[in-house]
């Protein structure tokens, strides 16, 4: 790969392009052309639910795979041609399946693609064939996508870490621009929107985050590890490390500004970030061409010249409060670039074993008393995954008895569509109906006339082979493309099987326009989101979690940091909850006409939660700098700091009204006069107590706007 650059969408294609090449040479070797359509779909299934794992873990996911594809095809076969007991089936299925999905990611995906493989069943029925032809042929399709992706993976066993994690530093890279926005005197007015853009944009990273954290656990879980993954590791660490660095607030950016207009150092601090947001986009592109990434003594001397700055404007202006942000500012960017150096180190130290800083929390839900609650929790129509697997039993049952009352006789590509287009809220859905029929408007014609120019049973399979790979390329890209594609290799599998794909062209546009609009008025009328938004419950339970971020900082600010496991979980909770909160206000934003006012409410939730998280991450970062001057600080102004932080993580978790908040900081006023706090030779003292400062003004105006979100829920 360093001769010849790979990127990963071609490589993970790779088992796709073999897996169907073998099966077209089976086809046109045993001339076996009636269960050809049958094991294509089989190798499409085996693809969508491909889950990255470990050797073993995937051997384990490919024999509950096979379980599971087993079973579903085989009841399909045996019911189908009885409309009772074959509608009873499919309902009892799209509802229990998408239940399970609401496990993990893990559980949603075998689910789905169990689901989509009674489909398969159905549309490649053949009453003339043995009742297990079909089956066989999808389980064998499966099968042998994942021994191919097996092989890869023995190849490359570490290759999907190392892309997820390329990924993560270019999010990261955009992360850090948008960041050195801040840094930009002429563009004060407009630092509300970048508070938004950039809260935006770390849900962006966030995800990143979780794929990297995914397939890293995957791998560490097992005795024999990869010398190459424990370097993954340390990169995965130190990108979080970064990110928590670069999200810190430490200084009223608007009041920086105003001061610094017409100084350099503000503008050299701005070209320090973008030089480190480079670099990470350098790191990037090293992973993906499994490069060395080399540190840059640009930055060096980058952050040498912002320390002179800052000295130069201290001998001419001395000390005040605003200064003492600005330095701590400095010293907190200063450490992403030693961070950076670490980067260009890992590659060539030696990894020691994972120590309690350098584990990945479990992500298995394997164990059934672990399964039951995460399923009980879902049981009310309060939960998205409930009302969806209602919707989806409902729509399934309906298309059903059409199907079977009209007696259409390929009707069920209405039912293949519907499942497929119906999504878990209406912005999805209406997202996926556009590329879905547009897809297939496009896809049906050409893929019936491509029969014509070629004939040949040999032309015919490369189209399919090549028309398969696409439909995966493009599948979370441009999904309308990849509905082009499927389409095209779906009707060209029926020419080679025999059919008439001039027959099956108009109802191939009816079956795709109504299954659509079925799934369109399931997710409008039946429990449609606007009735269950749970802004308010999400803004709640992120303020939860940044309060337990807040006593982690606390207790390693008192005790001694340590990145161990339990720190790294409640910053990512903090994180995580503040991505499921853009997403919410993401999806308000696409329906201004039924949410109102409730979309800037929202707006306005999301850029407070933020920089209440980034006000923490503050706090969080002056961890190293308590411990190394541990010996010269006052133990009673520390004791008293997080004593007072303490407090107000409760105060956050309860949701308490500001009187409760106003009485904490009263007595940090009387500590304040009693000498006690923020008058100590330390600098790292008085930054510590302004930080509490600054977590106290933006609480009030965050429950505030969560309350008056509430208001605006209650009157509507």
């Amino acid at each position: 790969m360093r001769i010849f650059p790979v990127r990963s969408t071609y490589l993970a294609n790779v088992p796709m392009l073999v897996s169907m090449v073998l099966a077209a040479l089976w086809v046109w070797y045993s001339k076996n052309t009636m269960e050809s359509s049958a094991l294509f779909l089989g190798i499409i299934a085996g693809g969508l639910v491909d889950l990255d794992d470990g050797f073993t873990g995937r051997l384990r996911n490919l024999f509950f795979t096979l379980v599971y594809f087993s079973l579903a095809a085989a009841l399909v076969q045996l019911t189908y041609g009885q409309p009772l007991a074959f509608s009873l089936l499919m309902v009892c299925a799209a509802f229990s399946l998408t239940m399970l999905g609401a496990v993990d990611m893990r559980y949603r995906t075998i689910a789905f693609g169990t689901l989509l493989v009674m489909l398969y069943t159905v549309l490649t029925y053949a009453p003339h064939l043995p009742w297990y032809t079909n089956p066989l042929m999808l389980i064998c399709g499966t099968c042998l996508f994942s021994l191919c992706t097996l092989v890869l993976h023995v190849l490359f066993p570490d290759r999907p870490v190392q892309d997820n994690l390329a990924n993560a530093y270019a999010t990261l890279a955009e992360y850090m621009l948008i960041k050195a926005q801040f840094f930009d005197p002429d563009e004060t007015e407009f630092l509300p929107e970048q508070e938004f853009k950039l809260a935006m944009q770390n849900t962006a990273v966030i995800n990143d985050f979780n794929q990297c954290r995914a397939s890293l656990f995957y791998r560490l879980r097992r005795q024999q590890r990869y010398r190459r993954t424990g370097v993954l590791l340390q990169y995965y660490l130190t990108a979080q490390n970064i990110h928590e660095r670069i999200s810190s607030r430490h200084v009223d950016y608007v009041a920086m500004s105003g001061k610094l207009a017409h100084s350099d150092l503000i503008y050299r601090i701005q070209r320090l970030i973008v030089l480190q947001a480079q670099a990470c986009q350098q790191m990037s592109r090293c992973l993906h061409e499994n490069r060395v990434y080399v540190f840059d003594d640009k930055l060096s001397r980058a952050g040498a010249g912002v320390q002179r700055a800052v000295a130069l404007y201290v001998d001419e202006y001395g000390v005040d409060e605003d200064t003492l942000g600005w330095r701590q500012l400095i010293s907190n960017v200063l450490v992403i670039n030693e961070l950076l150096q670490l980067l260009s180190q890992f590659r060539t130290e030696a990894v020691s074993e994972p120590a309690a800083e350098n584990t990945i929390v479990g992500m298995d839900v394997d164990r059934l008393r672990d399964v039951i609650p995460a399923l009980r929790m879902h049981l009310t129509l309060q939960s998205s995954v409930f009302r969806h697997a209602v919707r989806l039993a409902i729509l399934t049952g309906v298309i059903c008895l059409l199907v079977e009352g009209l007696h259409l006789k390929l009707g069920y590509w209405i039912l293949l569509t519907g499942v497929i287009v119906c999504q878990p809220n209406y912005t999805a859905t209406t997202t996926r109906l556009k590329q879905r029929i547009a897809g297939t408007l496009l896809g049906v014609p050409v893929g019936s006339i491509i029969p014509f120019f070629v004939p040949t049973l040999v032309g015919k399979l490369v189209v399919v082979v090549i028309s398969t790979v696409l439909i995966f390329v493009f599948r979370l890209r441009r999904y309308s493309f990849s509905t082009f594609f499927i389409t095209v290799q779906v009707l060209v599998g029926f020419a080679i099987i025999g059919m008439d794909t001039q027959a099956v062209m108009l109802p191939r546009f009816v079956d795709t326009i109504l299954g659509a609009v079925l799934a369109w008025a399931a997710v409008s009328y039946l429990w449609p989101d606007w009735h269950y938004m749970t802004l308010g419950r999400i803004a709640k339970q992120a303020l939860v979690c940044d309060a337990r971020y807040l006593e982690q900082v606390t207790q390693q600010l008192k005790a001694g940091q340590t990145d161990d496991v339990a720190y790294r979980a409640a910053r990512r909770g903090a994180y995580e909850l503040a991505a499921t909160l853009s997403n919410t206000v993401a999806d308000m934003s696409l329906q201004p006409l039924r949410y109102g006012k409730r979309v800037e409410e929202g707006k306005t939730l999301l850029k407070l939660n933020y920089v209440l998280i980034s006000c923490i991450s503050a706090l969080g970062a002056l961890r190293s700098q308590v411990d190394r001057l541990r010996s010269e600080l006052a133990p009673e102004a520390i004791e008293l700091c997080c004593e007072i932080a303490k407090n107000m993580a409760a105060q956050m978790s309860e949701q308490a009204d500001q009187s409760k908040f106003d009485a904490i900081w009263q007595e940090v006023q009387l500590q304040l006069e009693a000498g006690r706090l923020g008058n100590g030779t330390a600098v790292v003292e008085q930054i510590l107590w302004r930080q509490l400062q600054r977590i106290h003004q933006q609480l009030p105006l965050y429950l505030q706007a969560l309350y008056q979100e509430q208001e605006e829920v209650s009157v509507q």
